[in-house]
């Protein structure tokens, strides 16, 4: 995303500066908007796998169920917070995650 930034800045200050490079512009453009919706992209879950390996790459103790349901949803999954767990919708499984306070990872998972 930082990258995006610096590209858009330096477009501007490109923009501003020169008159000849604003024919750039709109080519500069378009590319912070495909690489924008690339980023996006990368974040979806296509597995379990990919699943567990966020889970296991992140530690917080404090964490409760909206706050995981958050984290997970920033992470382009599908997460709903209950009560005391989180419902998961990934390939159409139906998955509950309950944060697990001291223990390694965020949450258990159940099927």
């Amino acid at each position: 995303m930082d990258i995006i930034i610096y590209i858009i800045t330096e477009s501007i200050s490109l923009f501003m500066g020169l008159g000849r490079a604003t024919k750039y512009l709109p080519a500069i453009m378009a590319a912070c908007i495909l690489m924008a919706a690339m980023n996006t992209a990368s974040g979806i879950g296509e597995d379990i796998s990919d699943l567990k390996r966020l889970i296991l790459g992140n530690e917080d103790a404090g964490m409760n169920s909206r706050d995981l349901a958050f984290f997970l949803i920033t992470h382009n999954y599908n997460a709903v917070p209950k009560d005391s767990y989180v419902e998961l919708n990934l390939n159409d499984t139906i998955y509950r995650l309950i944060p697990n306070g001291e223990k390694s990872g965020l949450c258990d998972i159940e099927y």
